[in-house]
């Protein structure tokens, strides 16, 4: 049953920049900040500037409506003139992840069909690497150097500054930007999504869909001041600007507000809370690692976040003991960490939560402004509360489709009755079917996996493992032991922690119904690999497994086994696994009562630990040392 949002606000049918820019008037507010060096700013009146000299000027360099641009740049005040300006141009922004290595960053290059390269100075080096690879124009390959336009002039590695390419001033002043015929079909954004199964898809984003989202933050932004009183917002920006979160927000909605940003070129704790304190920070957008890193900060924050109203956690599920732990950092019982959900197919916001409301942690809010939502089971529509079912959306600002991929289109926008409904892939359910309905997901579909039948969702019990005082951030994924499925979890502890393998599957083993425990085991690791927007990469996780085969299994199985045997038994786990056959031997010697354990658990030899004898011994040491590769 279709659940419409509560909100609706007209969509005005005009470009993105005439959105942001709806003002001829010169306005000198402040509307980007270089965080680590505060004199470095650009007004508002100099944002629109900079954007129609580079718009003018990638016109001149043979930038034709529909061309794509590449943007492969760290953080800085200048990036939303790039991105502003290629739009103005007439032509799409695409743009890469700074982490890109040469490989990925050819891939979007070729598969966009870019036809100019724009990358910071410190990135450089991929760039030049990439272009070369793969036969871009050097002349079209432009370096941005993150400070200040001053700073821009110069060559760098043969490669020219983007200041090359900025028409003069006075040229601009009788430029037009682009102004679509249909901006309902004109695409401005070719975003690709995060890839966590499968190679980045490019989604097309129309300059309509990008307003009806920035319409839906609006509204969001007026029920804020509601609850607040009326305030003058200052935002901070750490989240990368090329994906569509920061995206989005600080570099379209938060000009559009008026609203100063200040900007990180890179995300650290110590950072983050030095910036709120000294620029009295009132909007934080994050992700799970970032609220991580909060809660494992050993120092005391004490009043240094007081300046902050709201608080939003996307990109990836939160779990809510996480949330609880961090908000109790901020001061005011009012600040509260909600959990947004959206996709890059839906722009960005997909979800909002009523900041005048006091909704549920696990919720990530209702439908956003203007949309509507239903839960699909199969072929049939769910019709109860709090039953799962995979959430379907349709709003203004669905996705055109994915660049040069229909059949990723077809199998992911559905038309029913003239309508275009998105196949999130996302399962989730309802507290009700009535406009204003809280939204809470279960889990990725692909991400489920069934142990002895049952359905098993890692973030569940993601959610129930960060709870635990000694986790700081986990991942859990399906593996599969001897022929059976089972959970495992991927663990990082807090620094100094004496927590064992042993201890937390214990723990857990009191929390789950049996068939979610963790049987695969419990891995400690130094990071969860996520995405750059803090999605977790479980093929990663599960790469773990499958590149290292049965080694890398049936080792940690034998370490999670043996914790058993105390510390003994864990020692042996460990040589074995860092390829010290020697050393488990010599620590086998020490313990016949381990030794019989081993040969029992692992040789598979049916012994008492009272027969055990130097001949027997020997015969298991023997067997030690001629283990197969894959155990050692």
């Amino acid at each position: 049953m279709p659940i419409q949002s509560r909100f609706a606000t007209p969509t005005p049918s005009i470009s993105l920049p005439s959105w942001v820019f709806n003002s001829e008037s010169n306005d000198d507010r402040t509307t980007f900040v270089d965080a680590a060096n505060p004199k470095n700013i650009l007004s508002f009146s100099e944002f629109k500037q900079y954007s129609k000299r580079l718009a003018l000027g990638l016109r001149r360099l043979g930038v034709k409506p529909g061309d794509r641009v590449l943007v492969f740049c760290e953080n800085g005040i200048f990036v939303p003139c790039l991105f502003m300006g290629i739009i103005m141009a007439g032509a799409i922004y695409t743009g890469a992840t700074p982490s890109s290595t040469v490989l990925e960053l050819s891939y979007q290059l070729q598969d966009s069909g870019s036809t100019v390269l724009i990358a910071s100075t410190n990135l450089l080096k991929t760039a030049v690497e990439t272009a070369r690879s793969t036969g871009f124009s050097h002349d079209h390959l432009f370096h941005l150097h993150g400070t200040g336009a001053s700073e821009n002039n110069k060559s760098h590695q043969d490669v020219r500054s983007w200041t090359d390419i900025l028409a003069p001033i006075h040229d601009t002043e009788s430029f037009n930007w682009f102004e679509p015929s249909d901006p309902k079909t004109t695409i401005c954004c070719l975003n690709y999504s995060s890839g966590t199964t499968g190679r980045p898809k490019g989604v097309e984003v129309t300059h309509f869909a990008y307003v009806a989202n920035g319409e839906a933050h609006l509204v969001l932004h007026q029920l804020q001041q509601e609850a607040w009183g009326e305030y003058t917002g200052r935002a901070l920006c750490f989240l990368p600007m090329n994906h569509v979160a920061a995206q989005t927000t600080f570099m379209a909605n938060c000009p559009k507000m008026g609203m100063e940003t200040y900007i990180m070129t890179g995300y650290t704790v110590d950072g983050m809370i030095k910036h709120v304190e000294d620029f009295q920070i009132t909007e934080l957008m994050t992700a799970p690692p970032v609220i991580s890193s909060l809660v494992a900060n050993a120092k005391p924050v004490g009043n240094r976040l007081a300046s902050v109203k709201n608080v939003i956690c996307g990109s990836a599920p939160l779990a809510p003991a996480l949330s609880q732990r961090a908000s109790q950092l901020f001061k005011d019982d009012r600040v509260v960490i909600r959990q947004g959900w959206g996709m890059t197919e839906m722009v960005c916001m997909g979800s909002m939560n009523d900041p005048r409301i006091t909704g549920s942690l696990a919720s990530v809010g209702e439908a956003a402004p203007n949309s509507t939502i239903k839960l699909m089971n199969g072929s049939k529509e769910v019709t109860r509360a709090n039953e799962n079912g995979e959430l379907w959306f349709t709003g203004p600002t669905l996705m055109e489709g994915y660049w040069k991929n229909p059949e990723a289109t077809r199998e992911t926008i559905v038309d029913q009755d003239g309508t275009r409904w998105l196949k999130t892939g996302d399962i989730a359910y309802v507290d009700s079917l009535e406009p204003g309905a809280q939204i809470y997901i279960v889990d990725r579909s692909k991400e489920i996996f069934k142990v002895k039948g049952f359905q098993v969702a890692p973030v569940e019990l993601e959610a129930i493992l960060a709870t635990h005082p000694d986790i700081i951030d986990n991942g859990v994924v399906g593996v599969n032991i001897k022929g059976r499925d089972a959970p495992r979890a991927y663990v990082v502890r807090r620094p100094g922690s004496g927590v064992t393998p042993k201890d937390i599957k214990t723990w857990m083993d009191s929390k789950v119904a049996a068939y979610k425990r963790l049987e695969g085991g419990v891995i400690f690791i130094d990071a969860i690999p996520r995405t750059q927007s803090g999605k977790i990469l479980r093929r990663v996780l599960r790469d773990y497994t499958t590149e290292c085969g049965t080694r890398f299994t049936e080792s940690f199985t034998l370490q999670y086994v043996l914790e058993g045997q105390g510390e003994t038994g864990s020692a042996v786990a460990v040589a074995l696994y860092c390829e010290e056959k020697t050393l488990a031997v010599e620590v086998l010697h020490e313990d016949l009562e381990t030794l019989a354990f081993f040969a029992d658990e692992v040789l598979h030899w049916d012994l008492d630990v009272v027969k055990i004898d130097h001949r027997c011994t020997r015969s298991i040491v023997a067997a030690v040392v001629n283990l197969p590769h894959s155990w050692g």
